[in-house]
C-alpha cells in the first residue's frame, strides 16, 4: 500500500514533534478530547485504521485486534506496554512499538525530585507557609530526613533505575540495588551492591521502585514488604501503580510503619481526590508526570511517529517490543 493510502489514528492529543510527520505521509484520525476514549470509543477511533500511536490508557487485546483486521501497528506513547496484550498482538501480525530510552534521564530526574520533596518535607512546609503558622525559625521545625550518606534501595536496575543510581552517587549514598538481570560492570563502576530485595527493603532509608508492570511485580511492595521497612523510610514509586497494594500503603503510612511516600503512579489511577494517599500529609502524589518536560515528550512522540511509519513500511521500528516474531527475518 502506498504511503497516501494508510489511514492511522492519534488516541489523545500529542506534541506536533509526533505529528508532523504522519501528516505527511497518512491520513490522520485524532481523539479530540483530554478524557481518553473508552473501549467503544476507540475501537470506533481505530477502524479502518493501518496504524495508531496509542496511550497507556487505551486497552488493546486480542477481541478488540479481532474486530480491526486492518490495524498494523500499534505504537505505544509510553516506554511501558502493560496496556497491550502482545502475545495477542504477536499471535494476530500486529507490530506493537513502545518509546524507551528517550524518556530516562527526565524520569530518573522526577524521581529525584519526589525523593527530595519527600525528605525535606517540601509539600508540608509550604502549606505550613501558605497556612500562615510560620511565626519564626524553630530548631524543631519540620524535621525531615538527611538524603546525602544515607542508604537507597533501588528496585529495578534497568535504564530508568540506573540513571538513579548514577544521580545518588552525587550524595555519597549507599546505593543498593534488587534486580534478576544483574549489571555486574556497571555495579563495579557506580558502586551498586546486589542484595536480596527483602534485604533491600529493610536496609534502605529510601526504597525506589523501577519496575515494569508484570505478573511477577504486581503487588510486590505489600503488607509484609511494608513491615520489612525502617519506620524512617521513605517509599517512591515512578514505576507503575498496582506495583504496590495500595490499601496496604494507607495503613503503613497512617500507623508509621514507614515515614512517608512519593507517588508518581497510583493504583487505581487517577486517585480520586478525597482518597487517603491524596489527603496524607505524609505522601506526596502527582499525577503520573515522571516524563513530563517539554524535550522528553517531543521525542517521545517522534520516536512514536517513526516507529508507526517504519512498521508501516514493513521495516524493523527503532524501539519494538515483538518485531523479532512479526517481521520476516
Amino acid at each position: 500500500m502506498s504511503p497516501n493510502q494508510w489511514t492511522v489514528a492519534i488516541t489523545r492529543e500529542i506534541p506536533e514533534a509526533g505529528i508532523t510527520p504522519l501528516r505527511e505521509a497518512a491520513a490522520i484520525k485524532q481523539w479530540p478530547h483530554d478524557l481518553p476514549p473508552t473501549p467503544e470509543q476507540l475501537e470506533t477511533l481505530l477502524q479502518d485504521c493501518d496504524g495508531a500511536i496509542t496511550l497507556l490508557t487505551d486497552s488493546i487485546g486480542g477481541p478488540l485486534l479481532d474486530r480491526l483486521p486492518k490495524l498494523r501497528v500499534v505504537s505505544n506513547f509510553a516506554v511501558g506496554f502493560d496496556n497491550i496484550d502482545v502475545p495477542a498482538a504477536t499471535e494476530r501480525g500486529v507490530l506493537v512499538c513502545n518509546t524507551p530510552d528517550v524518556l530516562t534521564a527526565a524520569t530518573a530526574d522526577a524521581t529525584w525530585s519526589l525523593l527530595l520533596a519527600a525528605a525535606r518535607r517540601i509539600p508540608e512546609s509550604r502549606q505550613y507557609v501558605r497556612d500562615g503558622h510560620w511565626k519564626t525559625w524553630g530548631p524543631l521545625l519540620l524535621l525531615g530526613q538527611e538524603v546525602t550518606g544515607a542508604t537507597i534501595g533501588i528496585v529495578g536496575l534497568g535504564r530508568i533505575g540506573k540513571e538513579v543510581a548514577k544521580r545518588a552517587r552525587g550524595f555519597a549514598m549507599r546505593i543498593l540495588a534488587f534486580d534478576p538481570y544483574q549489571d555486574s560492570a556497571f555495579a563495579e563502576q557506580y558502586g551498586v551492591t546486589y542484595v536480596p530485595l527483602d534485604q533491600l527493603l529493610s536496609e534502605s532509608d529510601f526504597v525506589t521502585l523501577h519496575v515494569a508492570l508484570t505478573p511477577e511485580t504486581h503487588h510486590l511492595i505489600g503488607p509484609d514488604q511494608l513491615r520489612r521497612m525502617k519506620s524512617t523510610a521513605i517509599l517512591v514509586n515512578a514505576s507503575r501503580g498496582p506495583v504496590v497494594v495500595t490499601d496496604a500503603l494507607v495503613e503503613a503510612l497512617q500507623s508509621g510503619e514507614i515515614l512517608a511516600a512519593a507517588l508518581d503512579v497510583t493504583d487505581p489511577e487517577p486517585l480520586p481526590a478525597d482518597h487517603p494517599l491524596v489527603n496524607l500529609p505524609n505522601c506526596i502524589v502527582v499525577p503520573h508526570t515522571a516524563s513530563a518536560t517539554v524535550q522528553t515528550r517531543d521525542r517521545m512522540a517522534d520516536l512514536a511517529a517513526r516507529n508507526l511509519l517504519a512498521g508501516l513500511k514493513g521495516e524493523r521500528p527503532p524501539a519494538s517490543v515483538n518485531a523479532d516474531d512479526v517481521l520476516p527475518s
